[in-house]
Formats: structure tokens, C-alpha cells, sequence
């Protein structure tokens, strides 16, 4: 493991000194400031020469401050003549911007994957991707992590499965909320619902599936301003439900979000720590998962040469 390095910069510092804690190796050295003209500076503090360097940086608030910040970290090792460097992105910002869906838009996930590769990255390691399809955005190795795992092991220890219900927020996420129904041994429901235009506002039109008198436990992949959340969650309790629990892999956690939350009935919100959950966007009803030993376990077998899916196999 000494020719493993792993650097970070300021999007989440707490969860790669938490990867390198599970790797049992220190966290590399660097400056990552801004300079009073807003600036990015990057400078590497040892030797990676031929190493092995992995880059753990979610594209989170401030977003776009925390891209430019793995692009330039990427150029500085490439520079540095690093043997293979990976850009470790444990959320992938700008991943809802994946397809033209209006004219005269841009394809920006596309976007960020090319501005990756020009940086320097051999390789990517994500977590459960907004949209499957970006993985062919890149023409470098593309690993992606699911969070459903430990989603799924949280709630099996709560022991709801009697009268659970999984719910899937949108048709979308329909699979993803499928597979985790299925490892609960439990059945599944789908909200209907429409974005209404460029707006974080979305209408929910129709719940399918039985959910009367049923704990519902609602999936996504992110929850962003919590308007959706807070709308299934009302929807489902009009239908019937007695409870409702939520889950996420990536807590946005933007503008209103955790004042909606903190308002909602949902009795939980279970999310992991892709993105850094503190201060003011701590709530009781907030439940933070480690992401940390399934992120250090895939660096670890990248490193080595081993297989990752073998981690998700059961």
C-alpha cells in the first residue's frame, strides 16, 4: 500500500480522512486555497511520482467552486507524473443534465466527464449516478458504487418488513427501488409525477401500488430542495399510510430542504455522507450512513488489481 496516495480537497474533507482511516494509510498532503481574486491554487506537498493517486471530491456546494477544484488537482498530479490517477466522485454534480430533453440545451454531465478526462483522470469511482447512461460519457474505466446495500441493511436491523412498503418517489428510480423491495422481501409502489418546467417544483399525480394502512418507505437517489419528498410523503399518508421513512444516497439538502424535513411527518430520513451533512442541515430526524468503507474497500481493490462488483455480489 506505500504507493497508494490519497488526496482531497475542501468539498468533503471528513469523509476521505474517514476512507484513508479505513485503508489504515495517512491522507496526502496539499494546499487547495482560493486567492482573493477567487483563484483556485493547488499544490502537491509530497512525491507521486509513478503512484498510485486517488482523488476523493464530491461536485457539491459550492458546486461549482468543488469542480474546479478536482480539475485543477488532476492537472497538478498529472503534472507531478503520477502513475494512474482516479478521480474518486462520490457525488456527480450536474448528473440531472444528461440528456436533451428542451432545445437548445446542453448535455453538461457529458460536459463534466470531458473536462475530467482532459484533467488528467484515468479512471472514475462514483456513487449510484443519477443516470446509468453517463457511465458512457467517459472513455476512461468508469466504477459505480451503490449506497442500496447499506440502505438495506439499516432498515432489515429496524425490523419493518411485517407491514413495509417501498416506494419509488418517481418511474425513474422505479429499478433502484425495486431491487431494494426485493431485498427486503417486500413489495413495491411508484409515485406518478411530473417536473413542472425548469422549477424545483414537481406535481404528484397518481400513486401506483397498495399502500393503505402500510409503513412506506420512499427511495430516490438525491434529495435536493425535499418539494418531492415532502409531496410523496403527503400523498401517502392521504392514501392511507400509518408511517413513512425515507432514504437517499446523496443529501443535497439545498434551499428549504431540511426546513421542509423538519416540517414533513416523515418520521426518518436515511441518507449516507457522499455529501457532508453539518451543522444547521443536522436534525434528529436525520439519519448519516458511512460511505467511507465501501468507497476505501473499492480503492483498495482497484489498487490491487481486484474485482469491485465482487462486492455487491450475493
Amino acid at each position: 500500500m506505500d504507493e497508494l496516495k490519497v488526496f482531497t480537497g475542501n468539498a468533503n474533507p471528513g469523509l476521505a480522512r474517514a476512507i484513508c482511516d479505513y485503508l489504515n494509510i495517512p491522507l496526502g498532503k496539499c494546499e487547495v486555497f482560493s486567492f482573493s481574486n477567487e483563484n483556485i491554487f493547488v499544490r502537491i506537498m509530497e512525491n507521486v511520482r509513478q503512484r498510485d493517486v486517488f482523488v476523493a471530491q464530491p461536485i457539491c456546494s459550492p458546486v461549482n467552486q468543488s469542480l474546479v477544484e478536482l480539475l485543477i488537482m488532476l492537472d497538478a498530479l498529472k503534472r507531478a507524473s503520477a502513475g494512474r490517477i482516479t478521480a474518486v466522485v462520490p457525488y456527480y454534480g450536474y448528473g440531472r443534465t444528461d440528456k436533451k430533453d428542451q432545445p437548445r440545451v446542453p448535455i453538461t454531465a457529458r460536459l463534466i466527464a470531458d473536462l475530467l478526462t482532459v484533467a488528467g483522470a484515468n479512471r472514475l469511482l462514483t456513487v449510484d449516478l443519477h443516470a446509468g447512461q453517463i457511465q458512457g460519457f467517459f472513455n476512461i474505466p468508469v466504477d459505480e458504487l451503490t449506497a442500496q446495500y447499506l440502505l438495506r441493511d439499516y432498515f432489515l436491523k429496524k425490523g419493518l418488513n411485517s407491514d413495509l412498503v417501498v416506494v419509488a418517489t418517481d418511474i425513474g428510480i422505479s429499478k433502484r427501488a425495486r431491487d431494494l423491495a426485493t431485498q427486503l422481501h417486500v413489495p413495491l409502489a411508484i409515485m406518478e409525477k411530473r417536473r413542472l418546467g425548469n422549477e424545483d417544483r414537481t406535481e404528484t399525480l397518481n400513486v401506483i401500488g397498495e399502500v393503505n394502512k402500510k409503513v412506506a418507505l420512499t427511495v430516490d437517489d438525491e434529495i435536493d430542495t425535499a418539494g418531492s419528498l415532502t409531496n410523496t410523503v403527503n400523498t401517502l399518508l392521504e392514501r392511507g399510510v400509518r408511517e413513512v421513512y425515507a432514504c437517499c444516497t446523496h443529501p443535497v439538502f439545498s434551499g428549504p430542504a431540511i426546513q421542509r424535513i423538519a416540517a414533513s411527518p416523515v418520521q426518518e430520513v436515511v441518507v449516507t455522507d457522499t455529501i457532508p451533512v453539518n451543522g444547521s442541515k443536522r436534525l434528529d430526524k436525520i439519519t448519516v450512513l458511512s460511505i467511507a468503507p465501501l468507497l476505501g474497500e473499492a480503492i483498495h481493490r482497484i489498487h490491487t488489481g481486484q474485482s469491485v462488483g465482487a462486492m455487491f455480489e450475493q
